[in-house]
């Protein structure tokens, strides 16, 4: 029997024994885990440092800030989250109960990624712990160094059984993904995540698939270019450009191309310094194939900006290339690194067509004034989420459902979202033996007038809380209608 096989059994058998259930158990582990982020913030960010060249300021922002947010937002949630759910009725079920239940699912399987080693593997364990699952956690072997840390430390602070840390490169995935579990959770790349998609269905297991693609960035030439390429910049060369929403593109007509680049120029020297690489808020390409592959997609486009590299370090300057075609190199697949390719579209109608011709991308950006450009390109696109006029920051709000659509994703997660990702919403109706007689239309013989009865009761919605209202007018009326009637007799 395999290692990854023995963690799975001790992860199922610690589950069935039902502490999960209780939301006690849960907040304490949530606490936990809140614990390991705060107490291990430098071990944390020493691990970061090492794989992505990423400061430590840097890493709270982008790693462990959101990370205790979603844990503290769940923590004062879950009764609100966990609590049945009255639905609509119908005539039939008046005086019934009738209500979406939501229960855990079982043993989830986590499976991270390098770019954000500690935000995008742990926020899904967040919803996980919330829902009341156990989870197996396999964070990505390529940040290393992440990964040795949180296999070594977070069963200090969580229920090790429960959620345990798996560690491996590829075989110890795919033995992990022989097992069965009750919901895969999976952010990476759409290669390697149909090939989950492939080994979860052999178990008839359900997955979140949280992928990327080739997000477009549409500057409308009536904007302010000046605050928008500043935004772009930062939303793109941030953690060099290793980001699964960072734009991966700009699409704008021919007469601002030069003003945007200009701009861009501007920001990379106001956000990096003259020379980035010396600053140490601009990280490194996580390895030296991923180092290779960044620099080939420049291959056939001009250079505007940048371009200077140094694979000793794995650094490759914020870059900016222009006159680029839907052939050239860099159109080809997702970037995933700090180049940014120009394309020139006469119009939004030509931008909209380019976007639509393309797999649906994790967002889409779009810099106007305009509310009517905005509300068009929601209306005549799709994507996972649309962003106007910044960048990232959707992924910051817990409210909003963050998750691809088509070759970018499937499953949303954040804030309750994750809590009924990894949920069971478990119909409930509880009738009474009483009534009898209304049931006699659906028992045969079977006749015309019963059919009338049935699509009466059937097809009335009924609003209980208009119900409600009107009763309680009704009594104050009729109390109201009492008190005069009293004084008036008094008088």
């Amino acid at each position: 029997m395999s290692r990854e096989q023995l963690v799975v059994q001790r992860a199922r058998k610690s589950y069935q024994t039902g502490n999960t259930r209780r939301l006690e158990y849960r907040i304490h582990q949530l606490k936990g885990l809140l614990r390991f982020i705060t107490e291990r913030r430098k071990d944390i960010a020493d691990a970061v440092k090492r794989d992505l060249g990423k400061s430590e300021n840097a890493t709270e922002l982008f790693e462990t800030l959101g990370l205790e947010g979603e844990i503290k937002l769940a923590i004062e949630k879950l009764a609100e989250w966990a609590a049945p759910r009255p639905v609509e009725k119908n005539l039939l079920t008046l005086q019934d109960e009738v209500y979406v239940q939501p229960e855990p699912l079982g043993v989830v399987l986590i499976i991270g990624a390098w770019n954000y080693p500690w935000a995008v593997t742990l926020q899904p364990l967040v919803g996980a712990i919330a829902a009341g699952n156990a989870a197996v956690i396999k964070p990505s072997e390529v940040s290393s160094h992440s990964a040795k840390v949180m296999e070594e430390l977070l069963p200090q602070y969580l229920d090790k059984d429960l959620y345990p840390v798996v560690t491996g490169g590829v075989s110890e995935t795919q033995e992990l993904l022989k097992q069965r579990f009750d919901h895969i959770f999976y952010t990476g790349n759409s290669t390697v995540g149909k090939l989950v998609m492939e080994a979860a269905a052999r178990h008839l297991t359900p997955v979140t698939l949280e992928l990327g693609g080739k997000s477009p960035c549409y500057i409308d030439k009536n904007c302010d270019i000046t605050i928008a390429c500043r935004r772009i910049t930062w939303g793109k060369f941030v953690n060099c450009g290793q980001t699964c929403i960072a734009p991966d593109y700009i699409l704008c007509e021919p007469s601002i191309q030069d003003r945007v680049v200009e701009e861009i120029k501007k920001s990379i020297k106001e956000f990096y310094t003259d020379n980035p690489k010396t600053f140490e808020d601009y990280g490194r390409i996580i390895n030296q194939r991923h180092f290779k592959r960044v620099m080939a997609l420049m291959e056939g486009s001009t250079v505007a900006v940048g371009g200077d590299s140094d694979e000793s370090q794995c650094y490759i300057a914020p870059t900016v290339l222009k006159d680029v075609t839907e052939t050239s190199k860099v159109m080809k697949e997702e970037i995933f690194g700090p180049l940014l390719p120009i394309i020139t579209v006469s119009n939004v109608d030509e931008a909209i067509q380019f976007i639509n011709e393309r797999e649906k991308p994790l967002v889409v950006y779009v810099f106007t004034h305009d509310n009517k450009l905005i509300k068009r390109v929601i209306a005549e696109t799709s994507s996972g989420a649309l962003l106007a006029n910044d960048c990232l920051v959707h992924f910051t709000v817990s409210a909003l459902p963050f998750g691809g659509v088509g070759n970018s994703g499937t499953g949303c997660y954040h804030g309750q979202h994750s809590f009924d990702q990894l949920s069971h919403l478990r119909s409930c109706l509880i009738k009474q033996l009483k009534m009898e007689g209304v049931n006699s239309m659906r028992y045969p013989p079977h006749t015309a007038k019963k059919l009338r009865w049935a699509r009466f009761f059937l097809l009335k919605q009924v609003n209980v809380c208009r119900l409600r209202r009107m009763a309680l007018l009704a009594i104050f009326t009729g109390l109201a209608a009492f008190l005069v009637q009293s004084f008036l007799r008094r008088g």
